[in-house]
């Protein structure tokens, strides 16, 4: 399906898991048909898959950046491939407070910015990114997750003199994307309307957050 939607004019797709975006990313047929693919990884990244995720080909970007450690292990990591180019990164935020879901409380946004920029030479910032709360009765009014993201790029570009059209929004899935769009997301993540359901029976485990992402690939379309 993957090669599916390429011919049909996508380029950019994300994966939950380390080893799926592997093995995808790597498959000699979508190496072959798609040689202008862009691939995000978009699921928690735990320390110790971070030198297995950048051997991903046509790694294009990480969105879930959410600690100063992983900033830098990405970093060394991406440092030591080689690559002329330097890695895309996002900050994932949890906008929420949901124990299930990962990311940085809102007020670290900043610091851990302030360090990719100083600290990671190999990483270029490019975005925020959250997943947040489902469900959300839009009778009540905008999602006030997608708002404290809005809230936090503003608070962002102005601490530390960032241009706001740098400053990408990752926020709306398959349930909420058109919300999404409608308050100023910039990249949204759909899957299951896409691709179906993740059968996720024949995982013997879950990370929560990607868990709540359910699909087999995400596409992220910019916007």
């Amino acid at each position: 399906m993957v090669i599916e939607a390429y011919n049909h004019g996508q380029r950019t797709f994300g994966e939950n898991y380390v080893q799926e975006l592997l093995e995808k990313a790597s498959n000699p047929k979508i190496l072959s048909s798609c040689p202008e693919i862009k691939w995000h990884f978009i699921g928690h990244l735990q320390k110790q898959n971070v030198n297995k995720l950048m051997a991903v080909p046509n790694l294009f970007m990480l969105e879930t950046v959410d600690s100063v450690k992983l900033a830098d292990k990405v970093n060394s990591s991406w440092q030591k491939k080689g690559s002329p180019e330097r890695l895309k990164v996002m900050v994932q935020i949890n906008t929420s407070g949901e124990e299930s879901k990962h990311g940085l409380l809102p007020s670290e946004t900043v610091a851990v910015v302030e360090h990719i920029n100083a600290k990671c030479p190999s990483l270029e910032f490019v975005g925020l990114m959250t997943i947040g709360s489902f469900g959300h009765d839009l009778s009540q009014g905008p999602n006030p997750d997608f708002q404290m993201l809005l809230s936090l790029r503003e608070e962002l570009c102005k601490k530390l003199n960032i241009p706001a059209d740098q400053v990408e929004l990752s926020m709306g899935m398959s349930m909420d994307f058109q919300h999404a769009i409608e308050v100023g997301s910039t990249n949204i993540r759909i899957g299951s309307t896409i691709f179906g359901e993740r059968d996720y029976s024949k995982k013997p485990a879950l990370d929560k957050s990607a868990a709540d992402l359910k699909a087999p690939v995400e596409v992220a379309q910019t916007h």
